[in-house]
């Protein structure tokens, strides 16, 4: 065997012997990673929001519908009546809710783009009009946030007809409250009423079955 034969031979060697190197060390780095995941836990969809696993888990708040149920905090709401909103692409949906004392409460869901959920309690006896820049309502501060009319129609048990028009005012307070005037058709009269805003986790969904169903609730364009 000559110089350059000898040559060729060692290096081809060498190479068969760095392959095999290389695959020792492949296939010890994907053992390592099985044995960091215990036996039997799912590979999460990476397209899969968290907004998913809430709903799949806890009800989608957008499906809500006269005759469900809702549990907001622990405490548990019969859902009387839906009005679902629209301004031009643009579109929201209010439940009536019926609770074990009587009150008027109302939750909000929307898209924008994110899930939001709003939960209002009406003010039947403050004496303060929309407008100004700035309000104060039981000592708290509200900056004016947007305002608009859209049309509306209404299911189940609202107290209104079942299409029709609404002028609002949205206010904000800088410790995230808000605040919200409705004047519903030609009234001159402006509801008030006071929102707190649900971290997805306190609302559990509990839908009756009703024969046709109904289209989902949620955020419209």
């Amino acid at each position: 065997m000559n110089g350059a034969t000898a040559y060729l031979v060692a290096a081809a060697g060498f190479l068969i012997a760095a392959a095999g190197i290389l695959v020792a060390v492949v296939a010890l780095r994907t053992a390592r990673k099985r044995s960091a995941r215990p036996a039997g836990t799912p590979v999460r969809d990476p397209f899969r929001s968290v907004d998913d696993d809430a709903d799949a888990l806890r009800g989608d708040p957008r499906t809500l519908k006269p005759g469900d149920l809702v549990e907001i905090r622990h405490t548990s709401y019969g859902v009387r009546g839906t009005l679902r909103f629209r301004e031009g692409a643009w579109g929201w949906v209010e439940h009536l809710l019926d609770d074990a004392h009587g009150g008027k409460l109302w939750l909000s869901v929307e898209e924008d783009p994110d899930l939001e959920l709003v939960l209002w309690t009406a003010l039947p006896d403050v004496d303060v009009r929309p407008g100004p820049a700035e309000l104060e309502v039981a000592g708290r501060r509200y900056r004016r946030d947007e305002s608009g009319r859209a049309t509306f129609t209404s299911t189940g048990s609202t107290g209104l007809h079942p299409t029709g028009t609404v002028r609002y005012h949205d206010y904000a307070g800088t410790d995230g409250s808000l605040l919200s005037f409705e004047a519903y058709g030609d009234s001159e009269q402006w509801e008030v009423g006071t929102g707190e805003r649900l971290h997805r986790a306190e609302v559990l969904i509990f839908p009756q079955a009703t024969e046709g169903g109904d289209e989902p609730a949620g955020r419209i364009g």
